[in-house]
């Protein structure tokens, strides 16, 4: 008589199949957000858009390049300022550090493009060039904002493409525009892509 072939092993039950695809999915997600800098906050974007909004207004109305400047250059320490105590409240919401490894690489990312952006406006100003200036900064502020959010949420990084491509436009148009593109990209990006991260990402 002929050994009996052996039986295969049943499989596993489907419950417990999708049971352990569910805990991989957790592990992932875990790493993502453990290296992931999620503190990028929603409504300080929103502020941010609505500060940028008043800016570009307050500056339309200047009669003098000098003055002009000062409007923007006013508006960006005040976003800057509202934009940091928004992200430390997140933060301290989330029980994270900003300090940690995603956050010093999002701050490396940022910084250099800002950095040149001031530069660079400085040039500009000694020059008495006002018209580059709304598409450099879109387009330097949106270089900085992509190469960031790579340690970021996915939606960061297409909200700084999206002022490249209109910095890159910006460039291109004449001075009586350059406060309506200040105004599409500091002001109606920041409300649109803010108001989308406060709801999906905590704020």
């Amino acid at each position: 008589m002929d050994a009996a072939e052996p039986r295969p092993e049943p499989d596993a039950p489907p419950s417990l199949h999708a049971h352990a695809l569910d805990n991989l999915r957790y592990i992932r997600d875990a790493m993502q957000r453990a290296s992931a800098f999620t503190d990028v906050p929603g409504w300080g974007t929103v502020v941010v858009g609505a500060t940028a909004l008043a800016a570009a207004w307050l500056a339309s109305r200047q009669a003098t390049f000098h003055h002009w400047l000062l409007c923007w250059l006013g508006e960006a320490l005040l976003a800057g300022a509202a934009g940091i105590a928004f992200m430390v409240a997140k933060s301290r919401r989330a029980g994270t550090s900003l300090l940690s490894n995603p956050g010093r690489r999002f701050a490396l990312g940022l910084a250099p493009p800002l950095l040149a952006g001031a530069l660079l406006t400085l040039t500009l100003y000694q020059a008495r060039l006002q018209q580059p200036l709304p598409g450099l900064w879109l387009l330097l502020y949106g270089a900085g904002v992509t190469t960031a959010g790579a340690f970021s949420v996915r939606i960061v990084p297409l909200l700084g493409l999206c002022f490249m491509a209109l910095g890159a436009a910006a460039l291109f148009l004449p001075a009586s525009l350059g406060d309506l593109s200040l105004a599409a990209g500091f002001g109606g990006l920041h409300i649109v892509f803010g108001s989308v991260i406060a709801r999906r990402y905590g704020g």
